[in-house]
């Protein structure tokens, strides 16, 4: 696969998949073409943030039985639905699988690809509110192979802060929400580094611009809580149940900004980002040595392929056949 590299250090990313998109897409309740799926410039989610949207993976299966595998279907419907629930919009989770599930029958993938689902207010307008306006549903995808070097990435600690969850509703994936994840993800960049990390209002670690935090400490997996303005990453909650099941120690925590620059390993977690181990912080190289982080991404690896039969449940499978 060919890469893409921005500035020395800087963002790893696929040169073709990150626009190679699958063919057909959902919209305005129909399926047709991916490039006639388009809205008006004065669409109301487009001026003012009000949209939410999921992301889930999806893989052939290794096997070559023509099947496709979703890695937690089920959560990642839930989710969207909840979060359509903060725009006030009524979208039950079991609509959302639906449509998902025809959505890859008839794109019919041969790679690995991501999903994107999106719901936004729809209506044409100029006045910000979530009442008395027409809301919609889309989805398409894209193939998509590494979205972070597996090798590894280098983060800095962004001058922008995580948002509160008294300013904004962060349990749901509000598309207003990611200026600050995109502002903190160009600074990275544009410094020299691959990703930022955020602090919240309380100075503690929060998040990366799109992805959960992990360290490792002495033989413990520790993370941010929810109480740290981070998002409910469903990547985020297979690892600590994974880890426990592995005999791993987990501890849901406030994380100092020095434990980054001091642990024994360090990783990001998400949809796209999978686990991703982090080789350096700031100026400060953290060990190469990764015997956690190495171990859950295995197992990680194993779970999505449908190899690893204690959580199969958490593989939704579409024959293509």
């Amino acid at each position: 696969m060919d890469w893409v590299y921005s500035g020395k250090d800087a963002e790893f990313c696929p040169a073709v998949a990150m626009h190679n998109f699958l063919p057909v897409a959902y919209f305005e309740g129909q399926f047709c073409d991916f490039s006639d799926a388009k809205l008006s410039i004065a669409t109301h989610a487009l001026h003012y943030g009000t949209g939410a949207f999921g992301g889930l993976r999806g893989i052939p299966d290794p096997t070559g039985s023509g099947r496709i595998l979703l890695f937690r279907l089920d959560r990642h419907c839930q989710r969207l639905s909840t979060s359509a629930r903060l725009l006030n919009y009524d979208l039950p989770a079991d609509k959302i699988q639906a449509v998902i599930e025809d959505f890859v029958r008839k794109n019919s993938p041969d790679k690995s690809f991501y999903i994107r689902p999106f719901v936004y207010t729809s209506d044409l307008g100029i006045s910000p509110r979530l009442h008395n306006v027409e809301k919609s549903f889309f989805v398409y995808g894209l193939e998509l192979g590494d979205y972070l070097s597996p090798e590894g990435v280098t983060c800095r600690i962004s001058s922008w802060y995580r948002q509160e969850d008294r300013s904004l509703p962060l349990r749901g994936k509000i598309s207003g929400a990611y200026i600050t994840s995109s502002l903190a993800k160009t600074e990275a960049v544009e410094s020299g580094f691959d990703e930022s990390i955020l602090m919240n209002a309380q100075g503690k670690v929060s998040e990366a611009s799109g992805m959960n935090v992990f360290i490792v400490r002495h033989g413990k997996l520790i993370t941010p809580g929810y109480e740290q303005d981070i998002l409910e990453g469903i990547t985020r909650d297979s690892i600590l149940t994974v880890a426990r099941n592995l005999g791993i120690e987990v501890v849901e925590r406030p994380v100092d900004k020095s434990e980054l620059l001091i642990a024994d390993e360090v990783f990001l977690s998400g949809t796209a980002a999978k686990i991703t181990p982090v080789r350096k912080v700031e100026s400060y190289n953290l060990p190469t040595n990764r015997p956690i982080t190495d171990r859950l991404r295995e197992k990680l690896t194993a779970i999505t392929e449908g190899r690893d039969d204690e959580y199969k449940d958490w593989i939704f499978a579409i024959d293509l056949g």
